[in-house]
C-alpha cells in the first residue's frame, strides 16, 4: 500500500471513529423533555448543553429574612414562608447563588431564547443587577398586582399587593419571540400593558397536603399561561431551575410546549408529577392563535388598484348601501365631498375612531355585495408563491 493510500485509510478510519464519538455525545445531551430532575438546578443545568431551550422561567428563593413569626390580629399564625430553601447567610451569600444559576440559565439559552425571573422587593432589584453583569438585556418589567394580597397585620406598611417580573433577553439585538397579537387578542384588542392583575393562588388551584399548602409560594397557572403564550411557541422548551410544585410543567403540557423542571424538595417533586399528569393538553386547533400583523403579507389598496383587480371609478358600498364611494387612481375613495383611505373614508362616514376599510366597503359583483377583502385574497393567491 503507498503512504499515500496508507494516509487515505487512516484518515477515513479517524473520520469515523469521530463520527461514533460525535454520534455518542449528541446522544449524551440530549434534551430530558417533559421531565423534573430532583437535585440542584446549577448542576442540572451544567447537564444541558449549550444554546438548547427557547426559554428560562425563574421563581427564585426570595431570600426573605423574616424576623419571627407573624400573626393574624385573632391570634392566627400566617402560613408564611419560613423554609430552609429561602434562608442564605447574607446578601452576599444572594447574590453568589444569583450568579452561579443564571450564568447556567444563559449558557443554555438560544441566541434569541428570552429569561423571566419574579420575585418580590426582598429580591428582584438584587437579581435584577446581576442578570444585567451577567449580559442579559430587559426588555420589559411586568408588575402582577394581586388583586386579593395578605394584609399587613401589624399596620407598619404598605400593603405588599405586587410582586416584579423581569423579562430579558441575551443580548440588545436579539431576535426573541413576541406573540405581539395573540397578546392584544388576549385583551379585548387592546395592547398588553405591563401591570397585570392576577389573584393570589387560592380555592381549587391551591395544592393543599393535610391541610395545609404544598407550596407556600404557588403561582397562579393564569400568569404563566399567560408568559408562555406571549413569548413561545408550540413545541419549544421551558427549563424552569425552581420547579416548585409544577406550575411551570402544567401550562406548559396545556399550551404544547416542553418542560424540564429541577427541584430539590421530594415531596414538591410528588406534588408536581401527580399535577402534570393530571393536566389535560389543548388540542391543536385550540393551540393556534393569532399572528403578528407582519406574519402576514401586507397588500394595499393601491396596489389592486395598480395592478387591475378594481379599477378607478368602480363604485364601492357598504353592506346595506348606505353610502356610496367612487374609487380613485391614487387608491383613495371619494362620497360627495368627502375623500380618504378605505379606512379612513369609512371611518369619517360612520363618525367612527376606526374603520376596516376591507370588510367595511364592497363591490357589485354578479352574485350581489361581495367585500373588498375578496379582491385582496385573490390577489394574494395569485402572486404568492
Amino acid at each position: 500500500m503507498t503512504h499515500h493510500g496508507r494516509s487515505v485509510l487512516i484518515g477515513s478510519v479517524q473520520m469515523g471513529v469521530l463520527e461514533k464519538v460525535r454520534k455518542a455525545e449528541t446522544k449524551a445531551v440530549e434534551l430530558p423533555l417533559d421531565r423534573i430532575i430532583m437535585g440542584d438546578c446549577i448542576a442540572g443545568m451544567r447537564a444541558l448543553p449549550d444554546a438548547s431551550v427557547d426559554m428560562v422561567f425563574a421563581d427564585p428563593p426570595y431570600n426573605l429574612q423574616l424576623g419571627g413569626d407573624l400573626f393574624r390580629p385573632e391570634g392566627k399564625r400566617v402560613d408564611a414562608v419560613d423554609n430552609d430553601w429561602d434562608k442564605f447567610d447574607s446578601l452576599k451569600t444572594y447574590d453568589e447563588f444569583s450568579r452561579a444559576w443564571l450564568a447556567e440559565a444563559r449558557r443554555i439559552l438560544k441566541p434569541n431564547g428570552t429569561l423571566w425571573v419574579i420575585g418580590s422587593y426582598h429580591n428582584i432589584f438584587r437579581v435584577g443587577s446581576v442578570l444585567q453583569d451577567e449580559g442579559f438585556w430587559i426588555l420589559n418589567d411586568i408588575i402582577w398586582r394581586k388583586v386579593n394580597p395578605m394584609p399587613n397585620f401589624k399596620g407598619t406598611r404598605f400593603t405588599n399587593a405586587h410582586e416584579t417580573l423581569i423579562w430579558a433577553s441575551k443580548g440588545e439585538d436579539a431576535r426573541y419571540t413576541f406573540n405581539y397579537r395573540a397578546m392584544k387578542t388576549l385583551n379585548d384588542e387592546l395592547q398588553m400593558r405591563s401591570d397585570w392583575s392576577f389573584p393570589i393562588c387560592g380555592g381549587q388551584e391551591r395544592i393543599k397536603r393535610n391541610g395545609t399548602k404544598a407550596h407556600p409560594t404557588q403561582k397562579p397557572e393564569a400568569l404563566l399561561y399567560r408568559i408562555l403564550l406571549a413569548c413561545t411557541k408550540p413545541g419549544d422548551v421551558i427549563v424552569d431551575p425552581f420547579f416548585g410544585t409544577g406550575t411551570t410543567g402544567a401550562v406548559a403540557k396545556r399550551l404544547g410546549r416542553h418542560f424540564i423542571g429541577f427541584e430539590r424538595e421530594h415531596d414538591y417533586v410528588d406534588v408536581a408529577e401527580e399535577r402534570i399528569a393530571a393536566a389535560l393538553p389543548l388540542d391543536e386547533s385550540s393551540l393556534k392563535t393569532m399572528q403578528a400583523d407582519t406574519a402576514a403579507p401586507r397588500v394595499a389598496f393601491g396596489t389592486l388598484v395598480e395592478t387591475g383587480y378594481i379599477k378607478p371609478g368602480t363604485q364601492v358600498f357598504d353592506l346595506k348601501r348606505r353610502w356610496t364611494a367612487t374609487v380613485r387612481a391614487d387608491g383613495s375613495l371619494i362620497a360627495d365631498a368627502a375623500t380618504g383611505s378605505i379606512h379612513k373614508l369609512g371611518a369619517t362616514l360612520q363618525s367612527a375612531p376606526s374603520c376596516n376599510g376591507w370588510t367595511f366597503w364592497h363591490f357589485e359583483a354578479e352574485d350581489g355585495l361581495k367585500p373588498i377583502d375578496a379582491l385582496r385574497q385573490t390577489y394574494l393567491l395569485a402572486t404568492q408563491p
